[in-house]
């Protein structure tokens, strides 16, 4: 699920925009780089915010 709404936002996007997406450790954070790159997207960054076990990954439309 946390994909479908990340491709949703992706979709109200232009191309070469950026998209911040935050995310908790564990099946969100293995899965939504994953399918962006299969989708044609760029993972730019995956990061480890201030809070453990919270990311933020910025993607390339």
């Amino acid at each position: 699920m946390t994909f479908v709404k990340t491709k949703i936002a992706l979709s109200k996007l232009q191309s070469g925009d950026i998209l911040n997406v935050k995310l908790l450790e564990g099946e969100p954070l293995e899965n939504v780089p994953k399918s962006a790159t299969e989708q044609g997207f760029k993972v730019l960054e995956v990061t480890e915010t201030d809070k453990q076990g919270v990311y933020n990954i910025k993607i390339e439309k």
